[in-house]
């Protein structure tokens, strides 16, 4: 008997996109990967593949409902990035942090009859003299990197969703990794993608075939 390989469907940040390309290669014949798709010219603009902030998320995610390739094995959604960014010319965070864990309950809501098992993956590291520099419309602080994977480890583990460590990873891999104030080299990619392929190799045992 042939059987079919379990869907991830993905939504994420930028950074998602980047690493993408790398774990789709490395899920073949493991899972069947697809992801929010759509023209993204410029990364930092929440637009087509870029999945944006929770409220964005929120929204992507209803519109998942009524996907026919629905219900997936998996959902695997991160998002904060766009979150927590402090913008300079309005003095204040894009989604507060209160709301940023109101929003991530919703889509833990939402996302049950879209898929299986929704994943979150915790939002990437940034260094304040790397991303801060002049000419920004918006800052990023590591303080509020920590604030808002907090918040989001509670709502996720109140929920019995599965946490990938993406933060801690990449935060191990040393402050030389960036291509530009957020993003990151082609080879950090390619690790990041190894390190999700893995836990969700391992999850798939666990979930899929039974195995406790």
């Amino acid at each position: 008997m042939i059987h079919s390989l379990p869907s991830l469907h993905v939504v994420g940040d930028s950074i998602s996109i980047q690493y993408g390309p790398y774990l789709e290669k490395m899920l073949t014949g493991v899972m069947a990967y697809s992801r929010k798709t759509g023209t993204t010219d410029n990364l930092d603009n929440p637009e087509g593949a870029n999945g944006g902030d929770s409220s964005m998320v929120i929204d992507y995610v209803r519109t998942l409902q009524n996907d026919p390739r629905a219900p997936f094995d998996y959902l695997m959604v991160n998002c904060g990035l766009h979150d927590l960014r402090w913008q300079l010319a309005e003095h204040r965070f894009q989604i507060p942090l209160e709301q940023y864990g109101e929003n991530l309950a919703t889509i833990v809501r939402l996302s049950k009859p879209v898929a299986r098992q929704m994943i979150w993956v915790r939002t990437t590291p940034v260094v304040d003299q790397i991303h801060n520099k002049p000419g920004m419309d918006f800052n990023r602080f590591a303080r509020n990197v920590d604030e808002y994977n907090s918040i989001a480890d509670q709502v996720m583990r109140a929920n019995q969703v599965p946490l990938i460590d993406l933060f801690a990873f990449t935060r191990n891999l040393g402050d030389d990794i960036y291509c530009d104030h957020a993003h990151f080299r082609d080879e950090v990619r390619a690790q990041q993608a190894a390190f999700i392929a893995g836990y969700l190799s391992v999850l798939k045992t666990r979930f899929l075939d039974g195995n406790p």
